[in-house]
């Protein structure tokens, strides 16, 4: 079985749906605190280092970076 590089990032603020694809086709969601959510699978560091620039050449807020365990992902 292949490793996959599951992540969650939070960031403060409401983005649309639309910008998906830019940020690497990851999912967007929205929190109860109006935070966004962007979750999903990422071949490498350098892809994940792409999403981070990404924001940060947007100027927003990064509140946390988490990489999930594939298997657990699995079992939900």
């Amino acid at each position: 079985m292949k490793d996959e590089n599951v992540y969650e990032i939070h960031i403060e603020g409401i983005l649309p749906d639309r910008w998906s694809e830019w940020f690497e086709g990851l999912k967007i969601e929205l929190d109860s605190i109006d935070q966004t959510i962007l979750s999903g699978s990422l071949v490498d560091q350098a892809a994940l280092f792409g999403v981070l620039n990404k924001i940060h050449s947007l100027n927003l807020n990064l509140i946390s970076v988490s990489r999930k365990n594939c298997l657990d992902e699995e079992s939900k």
